[in-house]
């Protein structure tokens, strides 16, 4: 639960639902009838953040991830103030592939436009095929840059992309992560 509350305000303009005996289906139509951009899932297994569904209102695509090494923004040791609401910058660094690129795309439409002044950053670190996503706010002093984590932090594995949403069962698969697909040490997917 609280890796949701963070969550929630991670993503600017997010509205957090619990999820309770609604069906999946159920909940596409809401987000449908609301206008919602994306329907966000996350999954947990003994109270730990395991995973992670991203799917794009109306059309698709559903992109599925594995989530790990989650670290809440009150277990980092900086003392940390309040998370600011503004629009953050976001960095994508090492998706070079097609992959990565659609990734980028997919990741990039949860986030709406920043203002040129805000000072939040978020940012997608693509290392073996883990992202990486680290929040930061900077400050500036004079030609001097200081960032400050400000939480939470966690790396994510793509496992699946869908081009339909979640509650098309017969859509077809843009990509899945196979078993031994990464067989060679210098191919990486993303």
């Amino acid at each position: 639960m609280q890796f949701l509350k963070e969550m929630r305000l991670l993503i600017p303009n997010s509205v957090r639902i619990n999820r309770g005996n609604i069906v999946i289906k159920e909940l596409v139509n809401i987000c449908k009838e609301y206008d919602f951009s994306d329907l966000i899932i996350l999954h947990e297994n003994r109270g730990t953040p395991d995973g992670l569904i991203i799917s794009h209102m109306p059309y698709g695509p559903t992109t599925y991830f594995g989530l790990f090494n989650v670290v809440l923004r009150h277990d980092i040791e900086d003392d940390i103030d309040n998370i600011s609401e503004a629009y953050p910058h976001l960095i994508f660094d090492g998706f070079n592939t097609r992959l990565g690129e659609r990734l980028t795309e997919i990741l990039k439409n949860l986030f709406p436009t920043p203002k040129l002044d805000s000072t939040r950053v978020i940012s997608f670190i693509n290392q073996d095929d883990y992202l990486s996503v680290r929040h930061h706010v900077y400050k500036k002093n004079g030609t001097e840059v200081e960032l400050e984590e400000i939480g939470p932090r966690f790396e994510m594995r793509p496992y699946q992309i869908l081009l339909g949403t979640l509650d098309m069962p017969d859509s077809a698969k843009e990509w899945v992560l196979r078993p031994y697909m990464n067989t060679s040490r210098k191919k990486n997917v993303i």
